[in-house]
């Protein structure tokens, strides 16, 4: 386990190449000879990204490994592989790790800026060239072979590299069984693992003497870590998950009797004692005591309390197993209504199970409906008659039941440990003297389900989250990026899932989009700052939908795995103003782009053609805001306005209504309120236009710098503290406040501004009462959508710099 979450940590680092070759070649042909540990994964900044804002992980960041990792991570920034990339961890002769990359090499496989070209030296070795690089006083080497390209940190790696060897054969069986879709792939050969265990106890297994290869597909979220693979030992070797051979799983029923404050427990499941005894006796060369205790059982288990233990049976005759303990009939006392009895032969279970059981005493028993529990401490055993009649067992408590949707009903092995075994079970393989902060583990679990020659393995390290209270908000993730933040997070679909996911762009202008989980799915860098909000299209009307925004220089549409759309970017050499509109006049997915440079207006499709019918030219005066199509009555209008003339066009460009009179106007949007065109002069007077050019103002007492949002029905003003919404107007705290903005969900308004001065996010209904337990902490202005389909809606809101954090609102 130790190696398991060092390769989380120390997976990532930085080399450089050159030269190229045409042969296609196996990555994993390429792996060190004696490699313990393989990370496979599509991508690397959901990796980085996922290891920086896992909960736990963070638990560490005091630690030596922790520190290292950090130093790694800074220097991954110019590494951009394509596709799939493997990490190699291997020790040398001095028992120092060293680090082996493989990917396929592409020519931008690199991409260092101006000022941190890295110092490189070629040399000749055999008939090939390795790279010696210097980088961020890290010293590393790569070749290319057959376009497959191998960095480490060790130079005797890459010479071995060059003459490619086959591939084991259980080795590319069970790398063929990872997955590429989560977060990273782990391979163990347990062989060159060193100081790994397996149990959440401290009857620890060592990892080497139970398998072999262990494939882990590993998914990373701020709060949990799930592991689902398969493990496997060859049939010749003496490991201890061949015992499970030509045995059934059965559901583990051991939660049923394992009290809620215990430490945790074990559960060995099988359909057929006789088989497993004989893998036992074969494991251990040893002869079991003769008893037929097993006979008709289908599971045992051990319950763990701190240095205590219980060991539970379970029957499927509660006749027949009473039978096999006619020797063992003596009552010590009445607990509960519950006979204790005296236990005549405490050895057997250490002598029958070793080494899964190292209890070597029991010396009581009790009957609990099909449950047999023996143990040699009294105490514990009545705690146990006490939590199974009060209902007080695991499998009765949502921590508990959490966990299991990650697993299966049934499984071979099942190993469960709280808080305390945890943080013990990471101390001891992590050998340090940091101390994590468990508590909100309440329970962990790994089970393994073997089925023909190999096992299943499904873990789950997961944070108990508290029951939410309704009229609530609680925060849901604080997802940390590489750098600060440039704009607010927004909220864009998931086509596949239906779900929210969130874009935003950090200050060197990388753009992210993060899953509802808070996973890094990609990030692109642009030359330029995104302009206002992304809008999302179906320009291939497949139902998968991109994103489209302008930069200064750009228009892009990205797809969903972030690549440019052909024929986009399309790229301007006069500057683009304001952000991209973009208008689906039919609803039919004939999209319009509009473009606009200062006075000018430029339409695409979403092929990136200009669109000939569009015959606007050119406005009086730089445009002021983003173009805006409305449908009036059955009829289209395109507006638009400078400060001194409001522009209401025909889908083709040409005037439809020429307002009766001219105003200075502000740089606020127009709106359709009560069927007539809304904004404001810069004084902060409302302007209503009906269709046919008619004209009216409204003193509304704002200042300058003001703002306004509406629907067809309501609109909200807001100037300097004071929001009014509909009628109501709110005298906030002094600050400084984000424009308001309202939203329309579910047929309910709600009405946000932010205090970035106080850091303080306001949600208000339409009727100017504050939503329970806002305001929260924020410094952006925030969105709200139902994130996940679920009830409840989301915010998203921009936390420290380079954070973002979601609210859930109960």
């Amino acid at each position: 386990m130790r190696v398991l979450f060092l390769a989380l940590f120390f997976s990532i680092f930085l080399i450089s190449c050159d030269t190229n070759t045409t042969t296609q070649h196996r990555l994993i042909e390429f792996v060190p000879e004696g490699a313990s540990t393989l990370i496979k994964t599509n991508n690397i900044e959901d990796l980085k990204s996922s290891l920086t804002n896992n909960d736990l992980i963070q638990e560490y960041n005091t630690s030596p490994f922790y520190k290292s990792l950090e130093h790694i991570l800074k220097n991954t920034t110019a590494f951009k592989p394509k596709a799939e990339t493997l990490f190699c961890f291997s020790k040398d002769q001095s028992d120092s790790t060293q680090i082996t990359l493989i990917t396929k090499y592409t020519p931008d496989l690199f991409e260092f800026d101006s000022l941190s070209k890295p110092k490189q030296e070629q040399i000749k070795f055999k008939n090939a060239t390795i790279t010696k690089t210097l980088w961020h006083k890290e010293t590393l080497y790569s070749t290319i072979v057959d376009s497959v390209f191998i960095g480490s940190t060790s130079k005797t790696i890459i010479e071995n590299s060059l003459d490619v060897k086959p591939v084991s054969s259980e080795l590319q069986k069970i790398y063929n069984t990872t997955a590429t879709e989560k977060t990273f792939a782990v391979i163990l050969d347990t062989e060159h693992v060193k100081e790994s265990t397996l149990f959440f106890s401290s009857d620890s297994i060592p990892l080497q003497n139970f398998t072999k290869y262990i494939a882990l597909d590993t998914d990373i979220t701020q709060d949990q870590i799930t592991l689902n693979g398969i493990t496997k030992a060859p049939d010749s070797t003496n490991q201890l998950i061949n015992i499970f051979k030509n045995t059934t799983p059965q559901e583990n029923k051991m939660a049923h009797i394992t009290p809620e404050d215990s430490d945790g427990f074990m559960s060995l499941t099988y359909q057929d004692f006789s088989n497993l005894q004989a893998n036992l006796v074969a494991l251990n060369n040893q002869e079991p005591p003769e008893t037929t205790l097993f006979d008709n059982t289908d599971e045992i288990g051990v319950i763990y309390n701190k240095d205590k233990r219980a060991v539970v049976l379970h029957s499927l005759d509660q006749m027949a197993t009473d039978e096999a303990l006619l020797d063992s009939q003596e009552v010590l006392e009445e607990f509960r209504q519950i006979e204790i009895k005296k236990f005549e032969y405490p050895d057997w279970f250490a002598r029958t199970f070793h080494p899964l059981i190292k209890t070597k005493t029991v010396s009581f028993y009790a009957v609990l409906d099909s449950f047999f529990v023996f143990a040699n401490d009294l105490e514990m055993l009545q705690n146990i008659i006490i939590a199974f009649q009060n209902n007080s067992t695991l499998n009765k408590r949502d921590f508990y039941t959490s966990i299991t949707e990650d697993l299966s009903d049934a499984s071979s092995l099942m190993l469960v440990g709280n808080s305390n075994l945890l943080g013990d079970v990471l101390a001891s393989n992590f050998k340090t003297t940091t101390k994590a902060k468990t508590n909100d583990y309440r329970i962990s679990a790994i089970q393994y389900i073997y089925d023909h020659n190999f096992a299943h393995l499904n873990a789950v390290i997961k944070k108990t989250r508290t029951k939410v209270k309704e009229n609530s908000v609680s925060q849901e993730l604080n997802i940390k990026l590489d750098a600060d933040l440039l704009n607010s997070p927004q909220f864009v679909t998931n086509h596949i899932s239906g779900d929210k996911e969130i874009v935003v762009q950090d200050i060197k202008n990388n753009l992210y989009l993060i899953s509802n989980k808070g996973k890094v799915l990609w990030k692109k860098q642009l030359n330029e700052a995104v302009i206002g909000e992304v809008s999302q299209i179906d320009m291939y009307k497949n139902g998968r939908l991109q994103l489209a925004f302008t930069t200064a220089h750009h228009l892009y549409v990205v797809d969903r795995n972030g690549k440019d759309a052909p024929p986009f970017p399309i790229n301007f050499k006069d500057q683009v103003t304001q952000p991209l509109a973009v208008f689906d006049y039919d609803n039919n997915k004939k999209y319009r782009l509009l473009v606009v440079q200062n006075q000018e207006v430029l339409m695409y499709d979403a092929q990136g053609k200009s669109v000939n019918g569009f015959n606007f030219k050119k406005a009086n005066n730089t445009i002021n805001h983003k173009p805006q199509h409305f449908r009036v009555r059955g009829k289209d209008y395109l507006v638009f306005k400078t400060a001194n003339k409001l522009y209401i066009l025909s889908r083709t460009g040409q005037v439809r209504v020429t307002p009766k009179k001219s105003f200075t106007y502000s740089n606020e949007a127009v709106y359709i309120y009560n069927n007539k065109f809304a904004t404001t002069t810069d004084q902060g007077d409302l302007i209503l236009v009906d269709t046919n050019g008619k004209v009216s103002s409204e003193n509304l007492n704002l200042g300058k710098n003001h703002h306004i949002d509406a629907t067809t029905r309501t609109m909200i003003t807001q100037s300097a503290n004071k929001l009014t919404i509909r009628d109501k107007t709110l005298e906030l705290d002094f600050g400084s406040y984000t424009p308001a903005k309202l939203f329309l969900i579910n047929n309910k308004i709600y009405v946000t501004t932010t205090d970035l001065q106080a850091q303080k996010v306001y949600v208000f209904d339409s009727q100017g009462e504050e939503i329970s337990n806002f305001p929260v902490y924020g410094t952006s202005a925030i969105d709200i959508a139902n994130l996940d389909k679920d009830k409840p809606l989301e915010a998203v809101t921009k936390g420290n710099d380079n954070a973002i954090i979601i609210y859930q609102i109960n």
